[in-house]
């Protein structure tokens, strides 16, 4: 089952690099601490899944690249072919050279209508390509402006077009104080767009990730681009396959000793069917040991209310709203995204 990952914007574009490598070199370790049948198995189902070959024989991603102009494109484009293990494809890509701005209402409203059946198209050439399409991963930034707001629309256009293959997002949760004055307009407008098309959003905070950085690796000057490694490890370890050398996935549905209290799940949900558990005897990136959860908990309640809070504050006093009103983003929609988020947030405390 085949994945398709769109990359958009800045932030999505210069992650998935990161993430395709991370998987190529896990795929083509031979020390994968496994027999060699089963780790022949993995490199293969991994292979299927992210990446296709050309005639030549190098893996190209199965990917397709979103941006407002070809700076970052291009420099991703060709940090890819001059590794000589994998590149993406010649024609995988949209970019457009003269933008309007980091605006987010320009992407939802203006930007992604304009350039729909562009960006469509590419998104349908490279489903085409899978055998058995599975669906799709988009990797954005929530807060930033035009990547955010197209993101929002293409997550929107996908579900239209793609109603039973998955969506999921990954989003990257912005730092409390940002470079973006807007950031917590765009974090809310994206969230809510979100909520309504995605399947799952994965969400990654840049504080914890830079923390990891510091503590863990003692990263002493912290650049995004070791942000974007620890966040390409930790996605490729969430999405690494889980075949055994005969092909069944290795799958057990009893919770782990620490995961059995039900005190730790709503009373409507069994423990048994709140928490699943995927494992394979093969290691990730040479990692004799190597976990990921993903979890859908409580811890979500505090940045998004923060995020809530803050854009609210600003939307009282009606800062910076003429900058989506004049390209389509009424002060209804607004509203409308603050209410659901709020809906959110209380559902997340009545679990």
């Amino acid at each position: 089952m085949s994945i398709v990952t769109v990359q958009l914007g800045q932030c999505g574009n210069q992650i998935g690099f990161e993430v395709f490598d991370a998987l190529f070199s896990d795929s083509h370790c031979s020390q994968g601490l496994c027999s060699k049948r089963e780790n022949e198995a993995y490199q293969a189902s991994c292979k299927e899944r992210f990446f296709r070959e050309e005639e030549n024989g190098v893996p190209v991603a199965r990917a397709v690249l979103v941006d407002m102009e070809p700076k970052v494109i291009n420099q991703t484009l060709s940090k890819a072919a001059q590794s000589g293990r994998w590149k993406y494809g010649q024609h995988s890509y949209f970019c457009q050279k003269q933008g309007s701005g980091n605006n987010w209402a320009y992407g939802y409203c203006v930007h992604g209508p304009k350039h729909e059946e562009s960006i469509m198209n590419l998104i349908q050439k490279e489903a085409e390509k899978c055998d058995s399409l599975r669906g799709f991963f988009i990797i954005m930034s929530m807060a930033g402006g035009t990547g955010a707001g197209l993101g929002a629309f293409v997550t929107q256009k996908l579900q239209d077009q793609y109603e039973n293959s998955l969506k999921m997002n990954q989003i990257i949760w912005p730092y409390g104080t940002g470079e973006v004055i807007v950031q917590n307009y765009n974090s809310i407008l994206t969230l809510s767009h979100l909520y309504r098309s995605s399947d799952a959003l994965l969400a990654h905070e840049n504080a914890a990730i830079h923390k990891i950085c510091a503590q863990r690796l003692n990263i002493k000057q912290i650049s995004f681009s070791d942000m974007n490694k620890v966040l390409a490890h930790q996605l490729g370890s969430v999405l690494q396959p889980t075949y055994s050398a005969e092909g069944s996935l290795h799958y057990r549905r009893n919770p782990l000793d620490g995961f059995k209290d039900p005190a730790l799940y709503t009373s409507w949900l069994k423990p048994a069917d709140a928490f699943n558990v995927w494992k394979t005897q093969r290691a990730f990136n040479k990692y004799e040991k190597s976990a990921a959860l993903v979890s859908n908990s409580q811890f979500l309640i505090k940045p998004l209310d923060m995020i809530v809070g803050k854009a609210w504050n600003m939307f009282a006093s009606k800062a910076y709203i003429h900058q989506y009103t004049k390209f389509g983003i009424e002060e209804e929609d607004f509203l409308d995204s603050f209410t659901l988020l709020e809906q959110v947030i209380a559902s997340y405390w009545n679990l």
